[in-house]
C-alpha cells in the first residue's frame, strides 16, 4: 500500500502517504470541495488525482507527487462546463488513453489514436449511442461494449479490434418496442435569479409539442444530476402524453463547484425556484399549459414535491410524492453518529440541527411546516419499513389534507423502504399514479392489469379516513417487565432466509446461552455469505436486564455497557474509533443476542402486553418496544410441531421494527420468527429452530 483515503470526522477528505513509521497527510480538500486519487503513474511514483481544492471551479486531472506534494496540471474541461468525468487507461502502456467530460451529452477527447480511431468505427456502427466501453482481454484486442441512447435502453457487443467485428451479446428490455420511445433533448432556462439551469426535455413522441399537460421530474439525492439517455420515468409518462422536464437544479454535481454549492442553504428556496422556473420556461414556449402541470419526485424529489404545493401552491395542479422527508429536523436527527463525515456535509450544506438557529431553519424549510398551506391533490406513497423518512411524516401531511377536506391519495408499502423494490408493488405504484394524473391533469391511462397486481394495489391502497398517527407512549410507563422463569442453557440453530428486492439469501443461526457466575452469556451468530456476525450480551440472570453488549461484524467492531440509565463504550469501524455515551432512560430488555429467549421468559398468555425500553445503537438514543401476545397457534418448523404463543413485538413510536416470535408453551424456546430489517429497506427475515 502506497496510498490511503480518509474522511475525518470534520467531514475532510484526506489523502494519506504510506510511510515506514504510520500515515502522512499529504493532500485534503474540505466539505465543500472533492479530491481522489484516480490511478499510479506508470513511473510508481506520481499518481493521477482528480480534485477542484481551492480556487478551482471544476474538477480537473492533476498528476500528484506524494513525496515532493507538488501536482502538474494534465487537463480541465476544454469548453470550461463540467467536471471531469472520467479518466480511462491503457492496461498495455499504462498510458492515459482516454478523458470524459458529462455536459448536454459525453463529450470525449482521445489520447490513445489507436482507441479514437477504433471509437470512430464504433460510432458508425452505431449512430446516435453513447458508447461504452466495459471490460477487455489483457492484450486489449477484445472489449465489450456498450449502447445506449435516449430511445435504447442499452445493448452489449463483444468488439474485436483487429477483424473489426461486432458481436451482439444481448440487450436490455428487448421486449420494449424501441419505435415507440420519445426523444430527449437538452434545454436551459435561467431561474429567479438569472442562474442558468440545464434540464432535460421529453416530449411525447408524435404529438403538436403544445399545450401539453407536463410533469416536473426532480431527481432524488439532491447531490446528484440527471443525464442524457433512457429514462424510464420520463418514457413511461410521455408515452401517457406527458411533456416531462428533468432539471438538474442547483447543488447538482457535475457542473461546477459553484453551482452545486449555488445549492446550500436553499432547500425549499432557490432550489424550489430552479423547478418553478423550469415550469414558466415551459409556459412561455408553449409547450405546458398552464393549468395542467404535476411535479413527481422520489426521496428529494419526493421532498421538492411537497415543498411544490406547500410553497408554491398555485403553479401545480398534482404532485406525487414518494418517499419524501417533510420534517427536515427529523431527517437530520435520522443519521447515525458513526456517519460523522456525512452529517457535517448535510449540516453545511442545509443547517445544523443542534443550533436554534437551524432548528428554525430547517422548520421553516419543511413541507410538514407549511401543510395547511397545499391546496394541490397530492398522492404519498411511503414504505412502512423506511428507516430514514418515517411513515408518521407522510400521514401527518395526509391527515393535514383530509382533515381540511382537500383531495389526497395514499398508498402505504408495509414490505418496502426508502423506495420500492419488489416489483408487484411498483406496479400497483405506477397504475395508481398514472390514474391519478389523469384524473386531475385531463390525461390518460392504461386500464387493467394482472390479477396479482390488481390484488397488490388494493392491499397497499389506504382509505385517508382511516390514517391516525400512533399514540405517544410516556416514556416513564416502559420498565423491565416481570418474567416468569429463567433461561435454559445450550445451542440452538435456525435456518433462516433474507428476502430483499426479490432475491432469498440463505442464512444459518444459533443462539448460545450460559449460565455464569450469575448472569447469563447469550451469543447470537449468523453466518451469512458476506461474513459471520456475531452478537454477545451480558444479562442479569434475575431480571434478563442488559448489561453488556459486543457486537463483530467484519471491520466493525462495538463494545457498550449500561448502567445506571447509561450507555458508555466504543465502536471501531475501518480502523477509526468513535465513542458512546448517551442516555438510555432506564433498564434496557430483550435489546441484544437472546432476545427472543427473554421474551420466551415472560408470563406469556393471551392478552399480555408489556412495553419496555431498547436502545438505537445507530443514533445512540433509547427507543421504546412493546409486545403483545396475539393469540396461540401451532407451528411445525424442521425441529418439529409446537403449541405456540404468538407474540407481535413492534416500536411502540411508529417505528419500522416489527417482528412476529412463536414461542413453544412447553420449553419457552422461540421456534420462529419473521421480523422486518429496516437497514435492509424493509428486507424480511424468517428463521426456524432446527432439530
Amino acid at each position: 500500500m502506497r496510498l490511503a483515503a480518509h474522511v475525518s470526522d470534520s467531514g475532510e477528505q484526506q489523502i494519506l502517504r504510506v510511510d515506514a513509521n504510520g500515515f502522512t497527510k499529504v493532500y485534503s480538500c474540505d466539505v465543500f470541495e472533492a479530491c481522489g486519487p484516480a490511478r499510479f503513474h506508470k513511473d510508481g511514483k506520481r499518481v493521477y488525482m482528480e480534485t477542484n481544492k481551492g480556487d478551482r471551479d471544476r474538477i480537473e486531472l492533476v498528476l500528484f507527487d506524494p513525496a515532493t506534494m507538488k501536482e502538474e496540471f494534465i487537463e480541465t474541461d476544454p469548453m470550461k462546463r463540467v467536471d471531469l468525468g472520467g479518466v480511462v487507461f491503457s492496461e498495455v502502456t499504462e498510458e492515459l488513453a482516454l478523458t470524459t467530460y458529462t455536459d448536454e451529452k459525453t463529450r470525449r477527447y482521445f489520447k490513445d489514436k489507436k482507441l479514437e480511431a477504433d471509437y470512430k468505427w464504433l460510432q458508425s456502427k452505431l449512430p446516435g449511442r453513447e458508447i461504452g466501453m466495459g471490460s477487455s482481454t489483457s492484450d486489449e484486442q477484445l472489449w465489450l461494449i456498450s449502447a445506449t441512447g435516449d430511445t435504447e435502453p442499452g445493448s452489449t457487443y463483444l468488439f474485436d479490434r483487429k477483424n473489426k467485428k461486432l458481436t451482439l451479446q444481448y440487450i436490455v428490455r428487448e421486449k420494449l418496442p424501441r419505435e415507440s420511445l420519445s426523444s430527449m433533448q437538452s434545454i436551459r432556462y435561467k431561474s429567479s435569479d438569472g442562474l442558468e439551469i440545464p434540464a432535460y426535455l421529453t416530449l411525447p413522441k408524435g404529438l403538436s409539442g403544445k399545450s401539453l399537460p407536463t410533469i416536473i421530474l426532480p431527481h432524488g439525492g439532491p447531490w446528484a444530476r440527471d443525464f442524457w439517455g433512457y429514462n424510464p420515468l420520463a418514457q413511461f409518462f410521455a408515452n401517457r402524453g406527458y411533456a416531462v422536464l428533468a432539471p438538474n437544479f442547483r447543488g447538482s454535481t457535475g457542473y461546477g463547484k459553484k453551482f452545486l454549492n449555488a445549492g446550500n442553504g436553499e432547500w425549499g428556496k432557490k432550489m424550489q425556484d430552479d423547478l418553478t422556473w423550469g415550469v414558466k420556461h415551459l409556459i412561455a414556449e408553449g409547450i405546458a399549459d398552464p393549468k395542467r402541470v404535476a411535479i413527481l419526485g422520489g426521496s428529494y424529489g419526493g421532498y421538492a414535491t411537497l415543498a411544490g404545493v406547500a410553497f408554491t401552491p398555485d403553479v401545480y395542479r398534482a404532485g406525487v410524492d414518494i418517499v419524501g422527508p417533510s420534517n427536515l429536523n427529523t431527517l437530520l436527527e435520522a443519521i447515525p453518529p458513526y456517519w460523522e463525515a456525512g452529517k457535517k456535509m448535510m449540516f453545511s450544506r442545509m443547517a445544523d440541527p443542534g443550533t436554534a438557529e437551524g432548528k428554525a431553519w430547517l422548520k421553516e424549510r419543511s413541507p410538514l411546516t407549511a401543510a395547511d398551506k397545499i391546496k394541490t391533490p397530492l398522492f404519498v406513497i411511503q414504505g412502512a419499513n423506511d428507516p430514514r423518512v418515517n411513515k408518521a411524516e407522510a400521514e401527518q401531511i395526509v391527515i393535514a389534507l383530509r382533515d381540511r377536506k382537500f383531495p389526497v391519495e395514499y398508498m402505504l408499502a408495509p414490505d418496502e423502504g426508502h423506495g420500492f423494490q419488489r416489483p408487484v408493488n411498483n406496479m400497483a405504484m405506477f397504475m395508481a399514479i398514472e390514474k391519478f394524473l389523469a384524473k386531475h391533469l385531463d390525461g390518460r391511462y392504461q386500464e387493467g392489469g394482472t390479477p396479482e397486481v390488481q390484488k397488490r394495489l388494493t392491499e397497499i391502497t389506504v382509505d385517508p379516513a382511516t390514517v391516525k398517527l400512533a399514540p405517544k407512549v410516556d416514556a416513564s410507563a416502559a420498565s423491565i417487565p416481570k418474567t416468569a422463569t429463567g433461561l435454559t442453557p445450550g445451542v440452538y440453530k435456525y435456518q433462516a432466509k433474507i428476502s430483499v428486492a426479490g432475491q432469498e439469501i440463505p442464512i444459518k443461526l444459533s443462539t448460545t446461552i450460559k449460565d455464569e457466575d450469575g448472569v447469563y452469556i447469550a451469543t447470537d451468530a449468523m453466518e451469512t455469505p458476506m461474513g459471520v456476525v456475531s452478537d454477545e450480551a451480558t444479562l442479569d440472570k434475575a431480571t434478563l436486564e442488559v448489561k453488556k453488549r459486543s457486537v463483530r461484524q467484519g471491520p466493525m467492531a462495538l463494545d457498550v455497557t449500561y448502567a445506571d440509565g447509561k450507555a458508555s463504550g466504543k465502536m471501531a469501524m475501518n480502523g477509526q474509533d468513535r465513542p458512546i455515551a448517551a442516555d438510555t432512560g432506564g433498564a434496557l430488555f430483550a435489546d441484544a443476542a437472546a432476545a427472543q429467549f427473554s421474551i420466551g421468559a415472560l408470563p406469556l398468555a393471551d392478552g399480555y402486553k408489556a412495553t419496555y425500553r431498547n436502545f438505537d445503537l445507530q443514533r445512540q438514543k433509547q427507543k421504546l418496544m412493546q409486545l403483545q401476545v396475539a393469540g396461540s397457534e401451532s407451528i411445525t418448523v424442521p425441529a418439529g410441531t409446537f403449541d405456540c404463543y404468538k407474540v407481535e413485538q413492534s416500536s411502540a413510536e411508529g417505528g419500522p421494527e416489527k417482528a412476529t416470535i412463536w414461542i413453544d408453551k412447553a420449553s419457552r424456546k422461540s421456534v420462529k420468527m419473521t421480523s422486518i430489517m429496516p437497514s435492509m429497506n424493509g428486507a424480511t427475515m424468517v428463521m426456524e429452530l432446527l432439530p
